[in-house]
């Protein structure tokens, strides 16, 4: 790795599962864990299949089906490969070029001159490392040594937290759209609860941080060209909030022909569904590029938490933020303990006797079910990060940010919004300490939850769950007023049939089929 003294935090806790859009796993964890890790966060190349145009969901491809090879390698099939390799390269680089020269001179070409610089060095990184699979023999769990339980570290004492403070800037990834659930435009917008979306508790958390230690974190959005427009005019409201919020492009790549692997966009102003925003990775380059980096620093910044908006639980918390200050530490990765409803996110792995990420992308086919297993692999990543911004901007001036390049195929996950699972306060969202039971339930919702206006559509108020270890419900199910779940709740409407489960009802170790109708008159 290249920032020195990395560590890792396992911060497990009853984990609160949000639907969201781009299908990670909104997290809320307790109990933490940390360990030592290499700063591998994943870029994405988006691919193209011309005849799929110009529909980008359509259109992505994985990186697999390309690089593929189950034949023996020979000595002339490897010297063919290194002649496309370079062939591949310099077409894309002649391509770029003529991208970059259609625009005219001025701040707005060099701008672009250095996202296509961006690209082009992940492109290479690509091609040379297309190949370069993940051995599946030589991974493991991470060994009991890795991991440093949170508890053993020292709280942060009074006297020292708003100064340490002062230090910290807070980076919320806003670059997903909510269009896969239904809605239209960032999905910071969509609604949590009580009227307030993600964006409005993000922006209450900070703001009772500030109050509460009397000092000023500033809140920073990095944008994607598909969210920034809306994202601008959402913040307006906030202009008399006690916060400094801060907004930053990530960087705009041009989608690339399956077949060609040259640029989709004949032009630098071709419409979206030719450009992609390059994923979390591109955080650091993004940050130098837009000159934040060198603006955090001279206002004396030195330490940034980076995490996801849609992630309530995601909070500030001042004994990791002593830890590396104390400790010099340059980069903390916050994960949880794997349940089964987190079998699709990354995994933490000793790779060769290294910690390492491994993202489900990266995972050979005949392989899947392992990953997905919580026996073999026990550690879910929140994509939680503290990172020194000091190491962010040597690394890149040193050039040694050498980050993998995969595709990130998303889905979605259940949901604790419509539930008493949660209690809000001051934007953050916290386990009701009335449950018992150190997980949550396993919720599992069919099709016709999925869309955010028909999710919202189905609960006349949040069901009572305290109590509750699986539910299943798939089919036109709607819940009443002050519905109570317990145990295990098994709930289908075969299609045509349609089940409204009345208000008051208490439905304990219970399967509910066929039809039920509660009609108002």
């Amino acid at each position: 790795s290249n920032i020195a003294g990395n560590l890792l935090i396992v911060w497990r806790l009853n984990n609160l599962h949000l639907e969201d859009i781009s299908g990670n796993m909104s997290e809320i964890e307790a109990e933490r864990t940390r360990s030592r890790l290499s700063l591998n966060q994943f870029q994405t190349l988006a691919i193209t299949d011309h005849n799929k145009m110009p529909g980008p969901e359509a259109s992505r491809e994985s990186l697999s089906q390309l690089t593929s090879f189950s034949h023996p390698r020979t000595t002339s099939l490897i010297q063919f490969e290194e002649e496309n390799q370079l062939n591949t390269t310099q077409h894309m680089g002649t391509e770029l070029d003529a991208l970059i020269e259609m625009l005219p001179e001025g701040n707005s070409k060099k701008a672009f001159a250095k996202e296509m610089d961006g690209f082009y060095s992940m492109f290479k990184r690509f091609t040379r490392t297309s190949d370069n699979k993940i051995d599946w023999n030589v991974i493991k769990s991470p060994s009991p040594e890795m991991i440093v339980p949170y508890s053993t570290l020292p709280k942060a004492e009074d006297a020292m937290i708003s100064d340490a403070l002062s230090k910290l800037a807070v980076l919320k990834l806003n670059g997903g759209l909510g269009t896969t659930m239904g809605c239209v435009g960032p999905k910071s917008a969509i609604e949590v609860r009580d009227g307030m979306n993600f964006l409005d508790l993000t922006v209450r958390q900070l703001e009772y941080l500030n109050q509460t230690r009397q000092v000023s974190v500033p809140l920073i959005l990095m944008n994607s060209f598909n969210t920034d427009h809306d994202t601008r005019k959402v913040i307006q409201k906030y202009g008399r909030n006690r916060i400094n919020i801060i907004t930053f492009n990530q960087s705009r790549y041009p989608r690339i022909g399956k077949d060609s692997l040259l640029p989709v966009p004949n032009t630098p102003t071709d419409n979206k569904e030719c450009w992609y925003p390059p994923g979390h990775g591109d955080v650091f380059n993004a940050m130098c590029h837009s000159g934040l980096l060198d603006e955090m620093l001279a206002q004396g910044k030195e330490y940034v938490f980076i995490s996801n908006i849609d992630n309530l639980g995601a909070t500030v918390d001042t004994t990791i933020l002593k830890h590396m200050i104390e400790s010099g530490t340059e980069f903390i990765m916050e994960v949880t303990d794997k349940t089964k409803a987190d079998i699709k996110g990354g995994t933490l792995i000793d790779y060769s006797g290294g910690v390492r990420l491994l993202e489900i992308a990266q995972v050979p086919s005949e392989h899947k079910n392992d990953f997905t297993s919580i026996k073999k692999f026990k550690i879910f990543n929140t994509n939680n990060i503290w990172i020194s911004l000091k190491a962010i901007k040597r690394v890149l001036e040193e050039k040694r940010l050498d980050l993998e390049v995969i595709v990130n195929h998303k889905t979605m996950a259940g949901t604790g919004q419509k539930s008493d699972l949660y209690n809000l306060s001051h934007g953050e969202l916290t386990p009701n300490p009335k449950r018992i039971f150190p997980a949550v339930p396993i919720v599992k919702l069919g099709d016709d939850f999925k869309k955010v206006p028909n999710f919202l559509s189905r609960f006349a108020g949040p069901v009572h769950i305290m109590e509750l270890d699986h539910l299943t419900v798939t089919g036109d199910v709607t819940f009443g007023k002050n519905v109570t779940l317990k145990g295990t709740v098994i709930i289908v409407a075969n299609h045509g049939s349609r089940i409204d489960i009345p208000s008051g009802s208490v439905l304990e170790d219970k399967v509910v089929t066929g039809d039920l109708r509660i009609l108002d008159h």
